[in-house]
């Protein structure tokens, strides 16, 4: 979870999270929303992957990349446990 703590710490990487919540999208897909070259994306694409925060599967010459919600998930149950209880 750690990884995925550093992960989410970039806000490019939050954006690119943002973006792949509404569909699954290819890397040049993604580099179209920004102002950074297509390498800087490919790494930091890379870093959410190897915090499980994306999946990739290559679809022809392409890389289709999603958000893996299994992960997003655990994080939410981990920031859950410390809210409130209300007495």
């Amino acid at each position: 979870m750690n990884t995925a703590f550093k992960a989410l710490n970039d806000p490019t990487r939050r954006e690119i999270l943002e973006l792949l919540q509404q569909r699954d999208m290819t890397a040049g897909e993604i580099v179209e929303h920004f102002s950074l070259s297509g390498p800087s994306i490919s790494h930091h694409l890379d870093l959410l992957k190897q915090a499980g925060l994306v999946s990739a599967e290559k679809q022809g010459q392409y890389i289709l990349y999603s958000l893996n919600t299994t992960v997003v998930d655990e994080i939410m149950k981990w920031f859950l446990q410390f809210r409130s209880k209300k007495k």
